[in-house]
């Protein structure tokens, strides 16, 4: 919704929003742009008289505001149809979809084609360093959008991705995720097939072929010419040391140099370049684009560094994503100790639908701190510490903040590298800790 302002701002339009609550890197973004935040949903905004109303997930029944707009029989629209109407129209559409990896990927394939000199717009649930900005009306005639399955408004419950009409999707990924609103895996598949559907027959699909729920989407109908990664018969890598190579089948395209850690992100990048293959850039483009790309703000970033220590920020928030960025920062420790801090606050996660493959997927960290707040609206509806026994003394569960970032600090020494893995703010844990760590080295 931040990204959709930025947009509706640079198309001339006066923009203002309200959200509970704001923080960084979004926060900063939207001051920067000089769009007005209201903290809040209060009835009174209904004075600031705007043309429409657009309206995020986020909204419920019952929100003072809404209720409001309704009442007084306001436009209203939710901000995938806004973008299906007014952004997107007229441009050549790339879509990355899938449970894992949309942000980096998407990130990577709107780089790419700056990089080739498209000059794309993008809408990105992230903010990529190349850019500083997490979206951008562009130039150009492409424009990259992260394609979310997550459903689109209370008044529209189809999954985000069907606004978008693609010609190039990417599917780069898909397993069960979303337990507040998909019964099961086969929901979200359907939800799959229906982008599928949207696709033209003269566009592409870039697929990982490794996938089976994404093998069961396209046998349920592909009307598009299919590009294939992660497999050997289609784009994929190849360990050449010191580094890797980027294949078509059986045809070497050049050595793939990702500065991305994790087999998960070489992944990412092979998408990335097929997809921008897809729409006329020039394999080795892609590579060269691939090479110098700087990453994105909260995925593996580097907040700091205290008394050796270093403090990384991550969004992962399922056990999947979890285990795959702690296995790639394992290959940069090598035999050194992870420390990884953990908010489960994603829908899913309160749930407790995944708190048993929790344990196995923090494996590669020495000590896990868990934050579980045992009552608020971050309160889970299981016991964390049953949840993490498996790991034995290694994990510890904590029900404040405050505690937690005093433990970590306590434990830490010299060459740790520490992880905060959540999809929210996490109390501003990164800052915090490194002061706290600062704190302690000076005594």
């Amino acid at each position: 919704m931040g990204g959709l302002a930025r947009i509706a701002r640079e198309l001339g339009h006066r923009v203002s929003g309200c959200d509970a609550a704001l923080y960084p890197p979004m926060s900063e973004q939207l001051r920067d742009a000089g769009i007005d935040v209201i903290e809040g949903f209060g009835a009174d905004q209904l004075s600031i008289r705007p043309d429409c109303f657009v309206v995020g997930n986020v909204v419920t029944r019952g929100n003072p505001l809404f209720e409001a707009i309704l009442d007084a029989g306001h436009r209203f629209t939710s901000g995938p149809q806004w973008v299906g109407e007014h952004v997107l129209p007229g441009r050549t559409v790339l879509a990355v979809a899938g449970t894992h990896g949309k942000t980096t990927t998407t990130s990577l394939l709107a780089w790419i084609l700056e990089r080739a000199g498209r000059s794309p717009g993008f809408l990105i649930g992230g903010v990529p360093v190349d850019f500083g900005a997490s979206a951008r009306r562009g130039s150009g005639a492409p424009f990259v959008i992260e394609a979310d399955e997550y459903d689109t408004a209370l008044f529209d419950k189809r999954s985000k991705f069907v606004h978008y009409f693609p010609r190039i999707a990417i599917l780069n990924n898909l397993e069960y995720d979303h337990a507040d609103i998909f019964p099961d895996l086969a929901a979200i598949e359907t939800q799959f097939h229906h982008l599928v559907r949207c696709v033209p027959a003269s566009g592409t699909l870039v697929v990982n072929g490794g996938d089976e729920a994404l093998a069961r989407v396209l046998a349920r109908g592909a009307w598009s010419r299919v590009e294939r990664f992660a497999s050997p018969a289609g784009w994929h890598a190849r360990a050449r040391p010191p580094g890797a190579s980027l294949w078509r089948g059986e045809e070497e395209i050049g050595a793939l140099q990702v500065p991305l850690d994790g087999a998960h992100n070489r992944d990412n990048a092979v998408a990335a370049i097929a997809a921008a293959v897809a729409a006329g850039v020039e394999p080795a483009m892609g590579l060269a684009a691939v090479a110098a790309f700087g990453g994105v703000r909260r995925r593996m970033e580097l907040r700091g560094t205290a008394r050796g220590i270093r403090v990384y920020d991550d969004f992962a928030h399922h056990p999947t994503a979890i285990e795959a960025t702690l296995a790639g920062l394992r290959a940069r420790a090598g035999t050194g100790r992870i420390l990884a801090l953990l908010e489960p606050r994603s829908n899913t996660m309160k749930l407790g639908v995944m708190r048993a493959r929790l344990a196995p997927s923090l494996r590669e960290a020495d000590l896990v701190f868990c934050l579980a707040p045992r009552s608020g609206p971050q309160a889970l509806g299981w016991d964390a510490a049953e949840a993490l026994a498996p790991l034995g003394p290694r994990a510890r569960v904590f029900a404040g903040i405050d505690e937690l970032i005093e433990a970590v600090a306590r434990e830490a020494r010299a060459g740790d590298e520490v992880i905060a893995m959540s999809n929210g703010a996490f109390g501003g844990v990164h800052g915090r800790l490194l002061e706290a760590l600062s704190r302690t080295g000076a005594q």
